[in-house]
């Protein structure tokens, strides 16, 4: 039986362009919101844009808490994106704060530059320091990613980190624990050196 690859829908936008670039490194991927569907994949893709508050009412509405919770305990291979990054954490202070998800130890804070002349959202291009040996295998040190976000995780005790970058300071770009790897940029808008993380991703998974 072939592997299945799903990409969970849950009205957070941006998921044809995952399936596109999974597509482009040779795996057809399942776009699905079905509870069902999702805790029986091979692996799973967790992207996501929009509002915590949003997102974690739309997510747990579709019953995709108690799903994603199964794939997590199998340790099967989960790769999160941008707010399916920041969801896996106990809170985030978006919307006058926001309980999510609980996955992991931490919570999700505002960027509060010092220097007015840095924006908020960050948006953009921004070099990362990738040390995860799966996800970053090929990737040059410092290659750059594309952002766009407010917020970005505080881990707690027992996440690594595995990415970093600079915004007024330097924070959390992406985290792993087990066969969970999450990261804050955006692989599937991120070229080539993207495209190379998601390939990395799908081969060892």
């Amino acid at each position: 039986m072939p592997v299945s690859t799903v990409i969970i829908d849950y009205d957070a936008g941006n998921l044809t362009s995952v399936q596109r670039a999974v597509a482009a490194v040779g795996v057809q991927a399942v776009i699905s919101r079905d509870p069902a569907v999702v805790a029986a994949a091979d692996r799973v893709i967790f992207p996501g844009v929009g509002a915590a508050g949003s997102c974690m009412a739309s997510f747990r509405g579709l019953g995709l808490d108690q799903a994603l919770q199964r794939v997590v305990a199998a340790d099967r291979p989960l790769l999160c994106i941008c707010v399916g990054l920041q969801l896996l954490f106990e809170s985030s202070e978006e919307d006058g704060g926001t309980p999510c998800l609980g996955l992991l130890p931490g919570r999700v804070v505002r960027f509060r530059p010092a220097d007015r002349a840095l924006k908020v959202p960050h948006m953009g291009w921004n070099a990362t320091r990738l040390s995860d040996a799966v996800l970053g295998a090929g990737i040059a040190p410092d290659s750059h990613f594309y952002y766009v976000h407010s917020y970005h995780p505080a881990p707690g005790p027992g996440v690594q980190v595995i990415a970093e970058s600079d915004h007024g300071g330097r924070f959390c770009a992406g985290v792993r624990r087990g066969n969970l790897a999450a990261v804050q940029f955006h692989p599937e808008k991120s070229g080539p050196v993207g495209l190379r993380l998601l390939a990395n991703f799908l081969a060892a998974a």
